[in-house]
């Protein structure tokens, strides 16, 4: 019995056999993580997910994205935002609903119109063609289209070409200051300078027109207003033929909404819109001032040739005697 008693006692005193407690074999610095850890609640945001954790101990799941459909209305809103300040600042689309311009545009043909030079002060040169609101009603009688209201919507943001039924477009012939004229079939003339207009107008058509309603002209381009004819001279009604408006035929440049630049559709008809090489040359009118001094500067020499001379004829005898 003493030796069973002595044995159990030594067992359990002996310091080689006394099993080691399990907190002793933590790293003092793993025991403060998680007591901080349990301090804060998981409330800490920067231990990543060791501190966010689930009931049974697992990591959070990370968050799904965002479903496509979820998505999609945000970016249609910002796809018709950036297409509405595009059609208002940049470039608006419109389609030709005519044969007045052919054959350089055709009924059907949609037309890129940039919209941003006239932004920064540009007014219209002549030969561009260009789309203007209707000065004066020179689209009275006309079809005008019906558009449903997707396609009004679709036009106010710049995705379809404009329903606006009071635009016109026609081709730039005089700017402020010019004298436009047409006698007989043409030529056309700009501050009497004669138009090579076979590039452009209809085949079969004469640049002016023999009539009493308004194809025979010789009018001045006064201050802020331009002069414009379609291409189809003899299916136009053009500038010529609202002289009795109280614009008296011409568009006022605020009218203008731009440019066109470029057939964008159909595909076949892809092509740009540039002025036409006539109006290269020099076109301007000259200023009657400028005038006055080309036809002083030689009455002038003139006078100033001639006293040179008599002072020769008097001084010479003078020094002589």
């Amino acid at each position: 019995m003493g030796d069973l008693a002595v044995g159990a006692r030594s067992g359990h005193e002996g310091p080689e056999e006394r099993p080691e407690r399990p907190e002793e074999s933590v790293p003092p610095a793993a025991e403060d993580d998680v007591t901080a850890g349990g301090d804060n609640g998981g409330d800490s945001g920067g231990d990543g997910g060791r501190d966010e954790r689930d009931g049974d101990g697992t990591a959070p799941q990370p968050k799904k994205p965002r479903s496509f459909w979820k998505e999609l209305p945000l970016l249609i809103g910002i796809a018709l935002v950036l297409a509405l300040l595009i059609k208002t600042f940049l470039v608006q689309a419109f389609s030709i609903p005519s044969d007045s311009m052919q054959n350089t545009l055709q009924q059907g043909d949609r037309v890129l119109v940039d919209k941003l030079t006239p932004w920064f002060g540009s007014e219209p040169e002549r030969g561009e063609v260009v789309v203007f609101h209707d000065p004066d009603k020179w689209l009275a009688g006309e079809p005008t289209p019906n558009p449903n209201a997707i396609q009004k919507g679709l036009s106010w943001i710049g995705l379809m070409p404009s329903a606006e039924e009071k635009d016109l477009i026609k081709r730039v012939i005089g700017v402020a200051g010019d004298t436009i004229e047409c006698k007989g079939t043409g030529p056309l003339k700009v501050n009497g300078k004669a138009l090579n207009e076979s590039s452009y107008v209809y085949p079969g058509n004469t640049p002016c027109t023999v009539d009493d309603l308004g194809g025979q002209f010789k009018k001045k381009v006064p201050e802020g207003k331009i002069w414009v004819m379609g291409d189809h001279r003899q299916n136009s009604l053009d500038s010529r033929y609202h002289q009795q408006d109280k614009y008296k035929g011409f568009v006022p440049v605020d009218n203008v909404v731009g440019r066109a630049i470029v057939v964008a559709w159909p595909p076949t008809r892809w092509s740009t819109l540039p002025v036409p090489d006539t109006f290269d040359q020099d076109l301007s009118a000259a200023a009657p001032g400028a005038l006055g001094l080309a036809g002083a500067v030689p009455l002038v020499l003139w006078r100033r040739r001639r006293l040179t001379v008599a002072n020769a004829r008097v001084s010479g005898p003078g020094t002589a005697g």
